[in-house]
């Protein structure tokens, strides 16, 4: 029986759960703290070459990664004496949808989405999870509109309000990603609740558990994982395949 290390982002704590149990294999599960994209490339890329370097690797057959590119925090991660198998993927969204191609298909005719899945919701909603390291933290785009006065005064706190909260302004429609695992309606009423209270548009569609689910079972497939033999790092593709290869020096 193959035996795989598991290391995931915690959005995906349901979905894992759910396909370790159906697996075939033994695989050792690690979760890491949501939002480590939040911290910029060096310090998610840290965060997980660290956690790689804990891996016993003389009790596994590979390593999995349960996680997209997001935002090349995965570039340089290197398989040592074991493979690292990695999905192609942009971001967890491919994960939860279970085809790169259906997600560049979905975000091409819906502009403007904001995906919901239950461990986006229960995992540290927004950015309540949100590292003293991360990028939103040093900026001031977790802060509230009273932080801000009390720390630039008010007719500067005004202008980075509306400065910071820009981003949601590219946002119409809240989808919610219902994967067939949620015990209940819960997360989707919470989403439904969040798109009313800021007025976008709501939707909800099936996920599907393939991609997940192969990541764990094998066998890996090209065009949809990334395959890094020991001596190899993970390099960004900068076209469909999303990841490559590159040789160590």
């Amino acid at each position: 029986m193959p035996v795989f290390k598991l290391i995931a982002c915690e959005i995906l704590y349901r979905e894992v759960c759910a396909a370790v149990a159906q697996s075939a294999n033994r695989v050792d599960v690690e979760f890491m703290p949501k939002g480590l994209h939040d911290i910029g490339q060096a310090g998610m890329f840290d965060r997980l070459d660290e956690a790689l370097r804990r891996v016993d690797e003389s009790e596994y057959d590979a390593v999995l990664l349960g996680y997209g590119l997001c935002s090349n925090g995965l570039v340089g991660l290197t398989a040592r004496s074991i493979p690292l198998v990695v999905p192609r993927a942009h971001d967890c969204i491919t994960l939860f949808l279970g085809d790169k191609g259906r997600y560049l298909d979905y975000f091409h005719g819906h502009p403007g989405t904001y995906f919901k899945t239950s461990g986006w919701i229960e995992r540290g909603d927004q950015l309540d999870q949100i590292d003293p390291d991360s990028i939103q933290h040093q900026s001031g785009m977790d802060s509230s509109y009273q932080d801000l006065v009390d720390k630039y005064g008010e007719e500067n706190a005004k202008f980075l309000h509306e400065q910071l909260c820009q981003m949601t302004r590219n946002y119409s429609r809240l989808t919610f990603i219902e994967m067939g695992i949620e015990p209940d309606d819960r997360f989707e009423r919470h989403a439904r609740e969040e798109a009313a209270r800021r007025n976008w548009q709501f939707e909800r569609i099936r996920g599907d558990m393939s991609l997940i689910c192969r990541l764990l079972d094998g066998p890996w497939d090209e065009d949809r994982f990334l395959v890094v033999r020991p001596g190899y790092r993970v390099a960004a593709s900068f076209d469909e395949r999303i990841v490559k290869t590159e040789k160590t020096r």
